[in-house]
């Protein structure tokens, strides 16, 4: 007996969270390479690499919660959207 009510997304919040999820990336990426270039051996290389890890983590949360949502989206059945809607890849 689930207690979480699903409540269906509109068309263009799934469209918006399906453009978001490349800016995400993109901040993962850029935040990885951040990280691996960083040289710990200079001074204050110690904070510049723990903000790039901050925001890899930040990014890589925010990627993950889109995904789940858009997931969710896509399993409801009774939601006329997610039946209008391309199927998740």
């Amino acid at each position: 007996m689930a207690l979480v009510k699903r409540v269906a997304l509109a068309p263009r919040a799934v469209r918006q969270l399906r453009r978001v999820r490349s800016v995400y990336v993109a901040g993962m990426l850029l935040s990885a390479f951040g990280l691996l270039s960083l040289d710990d051996s200079a001074e204050g290389g110690g904070r510049q690499t723990v903000i790039a890890g901050v925001f890899l983590v930040v990014f890589a949360a925010l990627l993950t919660l889109t995904a789940v949502q858009l997931w969710r989206h896509g399993r409801t059945k009774h939601c006329s959207t997610a039946k209008k809607l391309t199927p998740l890849l």
